[in-house]
């Protein structure tokens, strides 16, 4: 199993980063040792891995392009194969279509999504369509000012793709034709947050018709109902991701849920720490089982490896990637004791399973 981190690298940035590092993790243990380092890369900061495990896109934060990358399967090395304009300023999210010919990405400072094809060589093409954002913009002074698309997901079907706008206070839902990769807004097109919310990024439920949408304004996380026919949310809970005894600044960052669903994390940068929740099995809504501090300022990143036994947390101000085990039972998190060191990480993303 490979794990692939990307990075903030830039002045403007106030980052410590050089690219992309690759490290094998041994899937029992949780160790992981370095492979590769991809330099000469500009803000590698979300990655994307294809469903064969063949290629990685990376969107370059600040910048209007993504980048495709083939994998070696048996090394983990990564070989950059092209770049291609993205429509847009700040990607910031991207996803790969389940058939692996389109790749989707959220362009934060302009407020739009774009569709770029992919090659059969894996190599991305510039994009063919674009869609701005539209709406009133939510109130929060400083960080609303338009249109800020977030995340792109693709529900299980592969039917429809939910945009998490931090800027509108709105989750956009967009109906994917997995033939001419076209996006078409679903009917309703959205839906409303709390005002002030600004939510972030999503997760499905693996396997119950739910959504979890994490709001990074307020701190919260918000269970949703998804009905996989029309493509439409509907919120049935909301609940902070932060002690009730904490007065500080925070504001939320990351989203991962466990393979079977029974637990949910979410990251808080103030706080700097790793909310856990148990999710009743019915219908997905959270009860708050303990918070993890992250031994690192700024989790801007946490994820699970594929099986669920570890959480990887990312702390973007502290330079360090920090290594947790999941308890199979109750959920909490034990440290244990694994810290990499790596300039500003800011996503990791995992192939193979062991």
């Amino acid at each position: 199993m490979f794990a692939y981190v990307g990075s903030f690298t830039t002045v403007e940035r106030k980052a410590r980063g050089d690219g992309i590092h690759v490290y094998r993790a041994d899937a029992a243990s949780g160790a992981w040792t370095h492979v590769q380092h991809v330099g000469d890369l500009v803000n590698p900061s979300y990655l994307a891995v294809s469903r064969d495990e063949r290629f990685l896109y990376c969107v370059h934060g600040d910048g209007d392009y993504a980048s495709a990358f083939s994998l070696d399967r048996e090394t983990g090395r990564a070989k950059l194969l092209n770049r291609a304009a993205a429509g847009g300023k700040n990607g910031v999210r991207q996803a790969v279509d389940p058939g692996g010919k389109f790749l989707i990405v959220a362009n934060y400072a302009s407020g739009s999504v774009a569709v770029l094809p992919i090659a059969p060589d894996g190599s991305l093409q510039d994009q063919h369509q674009l869609l701005d954002l539209p709406g009133e913009p939510g109130p929060h002074k400083t960080e609303q000012p338009s249109s800020h698309p977030h995340d792109v997901v693709f529900d299980p079907s592969g039917r429809f793709v939910l945009v998490p706008d931090k800027g509108l206070d709105r989750v956009f839902v967009f109906r994917f034709d997995a033939a001419s990769g076209r996006l078409s807004p679903a009917e309703p097109d959205c839906v409303k947050t709390r005002p002030s919310a600004g939510p972030r990024h999503l997760a499905f439920h693996p396997k119950l018709p739910v959504v979890w949408v994490l709001n990074e304004l307020d701190s919260t996380v918000a269970t949703c109902r998804w009905d996989a026919g029309r493509g439409a949310l509907t919120p049935i809970q909301v609940v902070t991701t932060l002690p009730t005894d904490f007065t500080g600044y925070s504001t939320t960052a990351e989203i991962a849920v466990t393979p079977d669903g029974r637990f949910v994390y979410c990251s808080n940068r103030g706080h700097d720490s790793v909310a856990a929740y148990a999710a009743d099995a019915d219908e997905g809504s959270l009860t708050a089982i303990g918070w993890q501090l992250t031994q690192g300022r700024g989790p801007r990143f946490i994820g699970l490896d594929p099986a669920g036994r570890f959480l990887h947390a990312a702390n973007e101000q502290g330079d360090t990637i920090v290594t947790f085990r999941v308890d199979a039972g109750s959920g909490l998190l034990a440290p244990t004791g694994q810290v990499i060191r790596n300039g500003s990480p800011v996503a990791i993303v995992f192939t193979g399973t062991g």
